[in-house]
């Protein structure tokens, strides 16, 4: 059996189909459909069988999610230095505020990252794409928001990759982001994207966030006041949890 694999050209067609059908109905929001069609592997993986209650609540509430062999230290949030050598890539300073839809800060959150080297290739085992690794970047980091709902990473620029999803499919920059609140089933998964890459239009992960408004919450901006004078270029993007401008969730992905 032979599988005809789509073309960037097919993947558009699908991504506009998409679009118009939410539009006609009502339904273009923040948060994009688990079966958006353009996207492959959401259309796999999306639950397909009505959700199974949870017979004791409690035992799912976990009291103070906790990860790694130590506590959350200066250097977890620092991702050019956890290695002896110096990795490679442009060093930028992502920082921002997560804050609820009434736009309070959200103290104590643990946010954690994770993304590509400059080359565009994950330190993981399953990642086969042909660039090189860089043994001197691990690519995770985390750290926990101040009073003010602040949190700060150093890392580097992550590069675009390949992927599966179609012909020529490429990921645009981006870097994955997870939030826990007071329990593990309070999690928010996202991604932060940098500014004018010209990636976007084709990538069907970011454009299955049909509402405008949503998408453009999802990309970084620069602020100068946050670059450190020859060392790192500054992004400031806030994450806000619930309400009209929650950032989008990517659940089920």
């Amino acid at each position: 059996m032979t599988t005809t694999v789509p073309t960037q050209a097919d993947i558009d067609r699908e991504m506009a189909e998409a679009h118009a059908a939410q539009v006609a109905s009502g339904t273009v929001g923040p948060h994009p459909a688990r079966n958006y069609a353009p996207y492959r592997s959401s259309v796999l993986r999306h639950p397909r069988q009505p959700l199974v209650p949870v017979r004791d609540p409690e035992a799912v509430e976990l009291g103070g999610p906790v990860f790694g062999l130590t506590d959350v230290t200066e250097l977890d949030a620092d991702l050019t230095r956890q290695y002896a050598g110096e990795p490679l890539g442009e060093r930028i300073t992502v920082s921002g505020r997560v804050l609820d839809r009434a736009g309070r800060p959200v103290r104590g959150q643990l946010v954690e990252i994770w993304q590509a080297n400059a080359s565009g290739r994950y330190a993981h085992q399953r990642d086969q794409h042909p660039a090189p690794l860089d043994p001197h970047f691990g690519g995770v980091g985390r750290c926990l928001t101040d009073d003010q709902g602040g949190y700060s990473f150093t890392t580097v620029k992550p590069g675009a990759y390949p992927w599966r999803n179609h012909e020529n499919a490429w990921r645009p920059a981006h870097i994955h982001f997870s939030l826990f609140g007071a329990a593990f089933a309070q999690r928010l998964v996202t991604q932060m994207y940098f500014p004018g890459d010209p990636l976007f239009r084709h990538d069907p992960i970011l454009q299955s966030v049909t509402d405008d408004a949503a998408r453009e919450r999802l990309v970084a901006r620069y602020d100068h006041g946050l670059s450190v004078p020859e060392t790192s270029l500054g992004y400031r993007w806030d994450i806000v949890l619930d309400g009209p401008a929650a950032t989008w969730i990517e659940e089920g992905r």
